[in-house]
């Protein structure tokens, strides 16, 4: 694709929801609704476990970060979608565009990582008991923390290098609900099968490597389980993962659909980007809250005022 004017637009236009020209004020309060709750219900998860000494625990500290990163990433997205809804052109600045798909890779691929490392938690405390207290001690995770960072940072800045490096014209509507790199490469006034490819290898790499560990961790986890001889020590074990192990399938299915398909532009694609940038970061805290028990008595002690 060749363009007259190869200079970098100001802003970009986006798409916005397909058929919602009718329903501007119930999408409004439905993502004010949901872009609050998920701040709320993640501040309280980091609340109860810092003001509770029995959850500084690894299984917690990485509890913590993930809610810290839902909240960013719902941040990314959704104020920005429902202020939308108020505009006649949903219009995003060119470094607002880059700031967007640069937030949202790092943060998404810091939680890919993340619960690789959360799978790997419950494995050495299942599998490996007797040595969990030091592998798993205060500076392994924070090593393992800084670690998901670091590489979500440098995961996001080759997508994001890639991509904005191209040269752009005059077309600057991006036919998706926000900065999404895919949709921005159709833009581009050259040839962009290298960057696709690369960014394909990439992203499937992480996220398949991320997803056969998780799997592997789980295996040898199952056959540590079945292998308890007591009923009451199963479900124990068992009820350890059942948390990490909903949210992980809440992550990936969403992830798997917009990804490893073509991209569309319709109303399932919506529900799809709707899901994992709205409702995932709400899902997460209330997961762990009603299918941990630690996680409900801290939240009912800070409830009443008393934490400890």
């Amino acid at each position: 694709m060749e363009c007259p004017n190869q200079t970098a637009p100001n802003e970009f236009i986006l798409s916005g929801f397909p058929c919602t020209e009718d329903l501007k004020a119930p999408l409004i309060l439905f993502f004010s609704i949901m872009f609050t709750l998920t701040l709320c219900g993640n501040s309280l998860v980091i609340l109860a476990v810092i003001t509770n000494l029995q959850l500084h625990k690894p299984m917690y500290w990485f509890l913590c970060h993930l809610s810290v990163l839902d909240m960013a990433f719902s941040a990314v997205v959704v104020p920005k979608v429902t202020a939308g809804f108020n505009q006649q052109e949903k219009v995003i600045s060119f470094s607002g565009c880059i700031s967007q798909v640069f937030f949202l890779n790092s943060v998404g691929c810091t939680e890919c990582f993340l619960y690789t490392v959360m799978a790997y938690d419950r494995f050495l405390a299942i599998c490996k008991p007797l040595h969990y207290g030091n592998l798993m001690s205060s500076k392994a995770c924070l090593l393992l923390s800084l670690g998901t960072i670091i590489g979500g940072t440098l995961h996001s800045t080759l997508l994001t290098s890639l991509t904005f490096h191209l040269p752009y014209g005059e077309n600057n509507y991006i036919d998706y609900i926000f900065c999404d790199v895919p949709s921005i490469l159709k833009l581009a006034c050259v040839d962009v099968h290298f960057q696709e490819t690369v960014i394909i290898v990439d992203m499937g790499f992480v996220t398949i490597t991320c997803f056969l560990l998780i799997l592997a961790s789980y295996t040898y986890i199952i056959t540590t389980i079945l292998k308890i001889s007591s009923s009451e020590g199963r479900q124990r074990a068992f009820s350890t993962c059942s948390a990490h192990l909903t949210v992980v399938v809440i992550y990936y299915l969403p992830l798997f659909s917009r990804y490893l398909r073509p991209a569309s532009q319709d109303v399932m694609e919506s529900v799809v980007c709707v899901f994992y940038t709205t409702i995932t970061p709400l899902l997460n805290p209330l997961i762990y809250t009603l299918r941990n028990k630690e996680m409900k008595a801290a939240l009912l002690k800070l409830w009443s005022g008393n934490p400890e």
